[in-house]
Formats: C-alpha cells, structure tokens, sequence
C-alpha cells in the first residue's frame, strides 16, 4: 500500500516549504529525542517485548495453560498516561521531520493509518480484555495524555 505513495510523492517538488528559526530548530529535536525516549521505555518497560515479536507466542505454542488475560492489563507508567504511547511517540517523531511537501502528504497518511490501526487494536483490546479494557479506555486516554484528566476528577468529586 506504501508503493502508490511512494510513486506519487517521487513525482512532487522536494524543496523545503517549511523553515524553523533557531528556537523552533532546537525544540523540534528535543521533541524528537523526547519522542524516542518513550518509544523505548514503553518498548523495554511498559510491553513485552519477546509477546511484541511473536517469541513467546511461539514458545508457548504448544503449552495448553490458560492464563487470566484481565489481569495482565498494565496501567503503570506510560501506560497511565496514554493508552498506547509508542504510536503517540511515533506521530510525535514523524511531525518534528523536515517539512517537506513530500513529507507532509507522507506524514499524514501514515498519521491515519497509525490512528486507523489504534481504533482497530482498540477494539480487538476490548474483546481480550472485556470489560477491564473498556474500564482502562474511560479513564487513560488512547493517544493524547491527560485529556481525561477533568472527567477523572469530576468522577471523584
């Protein structure tokens, strides 16, 4: 699906349309190291790692134990703040590239599909984890943190 995107945008002017001041400059990259720093905490701290490339699936290919899936559901960390925050640190890096017009018609079709693939896992979260997921989705929001900061505090109160 990337190829018709990459022939098109092979086809338009690549010259910068977009240029930061030094301020801007400087605040780019330390979003961008910011932008790396959650991918890989969330990456090595917040998921499994060997379960996010098939290892331990494989491993535990022929073992027939069942396991509680609704307690495994992690909220610590990352993870209590932003439901899925290494597709937030992704939409993060992919905005603080060079700008340009091939990398904003990129950036944005990779925007929506990220965001198109966070609703899909959504729902396949909500059918693993039932209602502790839909419980999870009310209080951590999926991709920008601390949106459902006022709804938790008025839940409170």
């Amino acid at each position: 699906m990337l190829v018709p995107l990459i022939k098109y945008t092979s086809a338009i002017d690549n010259e910068v349309i977009i240029i930061y001041n030094p301020f801007f400059t400087i605040a780019r990259y330390i979003l961008m190291i910011g932008a790396l720093l959650m991918f890989f905490w969330a990456f090595f701290f917040n998921y499994d790692s060997l379960s996010f490339f098939g290892i331990r699936q494989a491993m535990n290919f022929k073992k027939t134990k069942e396991t509680n899936r609704s307690d495994e559901l992690k909220r610590k960390g990352l993870l209590g703040i932003t439901r899925h925050p290494m597709y937030l640190a992704l939409i993060i890096y992919l905005w603080c590239q060079t700008f340009r017009m091939t990398d904003i018609i990129v950036n944005t079709v990779l925007t929506i599909y990220v965001i198109i693939g966070t609703l899909l896992e959504e729902k396949k979260l909500v059918l693993e984890f039932g209602d502790t997921y839909t419980k999870y989705q009310n209080e951590i929001p999926m991709l920008i943190p601390f949106t459902k900061m006022k709804s938790r505090k008025l839940k409170l109160n």
